[in-house]
């Protein structure tokens, strides 16, 4: 029998195979080692990369997996029902407003013709969210909050379609658009009250006016704030925000804050200037009851008392009753609404003709309760009372001076 040499073809595929087989083995040590010492270098890991076994190891690269698989799918999920909201107005005008704003002293465009005054411009837009399926939809107040406007959402997939503002939150930061049309896709609302600090959040929104949908992630860094958002011309106080470290930017305005279920928990309002990393929304429970409003009244309707108010506490601002000093109930008070006057003159503290005047109550009254609940730093006056509907009668615990007496006030819908 003869032997047959190996072809060079067989010599290099073994040699071929040879290299690969060392190579593979190479990369995966490197992969393996790569992956211990900078899985180990993350907090999460509380052990040190010697300390880890391999299944260890991979446990902790299947949890981030998972972690991040569940970030990819609720924004997936949530994404369709985001739009940016455009708002526009005619040339004609823009040109005018100038004119009047400078005295018609300056003039920056030559006279328009008809066609060209008519012609509508793009001057701001923010970011807003479906929450049903027939075209309604949440987004901030100072979003749409300007005159002579028209406006315009751009879905997901890029059309631009022609919206409706249904009406404005007289007390929040919040407005409701409605856009006409059939199954559009919404978010689910969830309960801002479950929220603890240290929760995961991501944030959807029209960031710098331009770039749509741009999503981010942070934690929940702190509960029930009390902020000012907007700026010296349009400025508004948000009470119980969301404070957030997930970058929120301009155009995020009205945009979702959703948990890793995939809810919405808030809506994006303001950034803080002054720290990196400090944004804040407003907690979505606020939202739901205006959303059903417009549902069944087709507007949004809030109680309203009648008053000016500012917190105090009873070292700062009223007494406790002397039959109150030292009993347990004496603590029942941290906090109470002062009842005070404006800065400008004829801003009183108590509005002519309201439910509060009604009742009788005066400026330098303090309402400490509320239907037999004391007022907080985190359930003030103004949160106690959106808990009811204009027509309900409540029982206030007021003091006065020395004296402390309760008074029924049949409350009434705010802007009638």
């Amino acid at each position: 029998m003869n032997d047959q040499k190996p072809s060079v073809t067989q010599t290099l595929f073994v040699i071929g195979l040879a290299i690969s087989a060392i190579l593979g083995s190479v990369a995966g040590s490197l992969t393996t080692f790569f992956l211990s010492s900078q899985l180990g270098s993350f907090a999460l890991f509380d052990a040190s990369p010697s300390t880890l076994s391999p299944e260890a190891v991979e446990s902790r690269i299947v949890e981030l997996i998972e972690e991040e698989s569940a970030t990819i799918a609720v924004v997936e999920r949530v994404t369709p029902a985001v739009v940016s909201i455009v708002v526009k107005k005619a040339r004609g005008e823009l040109q005018d407003s100038a004119s009047s704003f400078f005295g018609g002293a300056f003039y920056f465009n030559e006279p328009l013709d008809e066609v060209s005054a008519a012609e509508l411009v793009e001057i701001s837009s923010g970011t807003g969210f479906f929450v049903t399926q027939d075209g309604y939809l949440l987004t901030n107040r100072h979003v749409v909050d300007e005159d002579g406007t028209e406006f315009f959402v751009v879905t997901n997939d890029g059309e631009e379609l022609p919206a409706k503002l249904v009406d404005v939150d007289p007390l929040q930061d919040i407005a409701i658009l409605r856009v006409e049309g059939e199954a559009f896709a919404t978010v689910i609302l969830g309960d801002s009250d479950d929220l603890r600090i240290g929760q995961t959040v991501i944030a959807i929104g029209n960031t710098l006016s331009e770039f749509r949908n741009t999503v981010t992630k942070g934690v929940v860094s702190g509960i029930n704030r009390r902020v000012t958002a907007g700026d010296s011309f349009n400025a508004e106080v948000i009470d119980q925000a969301i404070q957030t470290d997930a970058a929120i930017n301009p155009g995020n305005s009205g945009g979702p804050l959703i948990n890793l279920l995939g809810e919405v928990i808030g809506i994006n309002t303001a950034v803080s200037f002054q720290g990196e990393s400090v944004a804040f929304a407003i907690p979505i429970n606020e939202a739901k009851r205006a959303v059903e409003d417009v549902q069944t009244y087709g507007r949004i309707v809030r109680p309203w008392l009648g008053v000016r108010y500012v917190l105090v506490t009873p070292e700062e601002g009223f007494p406790i009753p002397p039959e109150r000093e030292g009993s347990e109930a004496e603590d029942a008070y941290e906090v109470g609404a002062l009842i005070v006057s404006g800065d400008q003159p004829g801003d009183l503290g108590v509005f002519a003709g309201s439910p509060a005047d009604v009742a009788g109550l005066k400026e330098d009254d303090v309402i400490v309760a509320v239907d037999g609940e004391p007022l907080s730093e985190e359930q003030a006056l103004a949160e106690r009372l959106n808990d009811y509907r204009p027509g309900d009668v409540v029982t206030l615990t007021i003091v006065r001076g020395t004296e402390r007496f309760d008074v029924e006030v049949t409350l009434a819908e705010y802007g009638e």
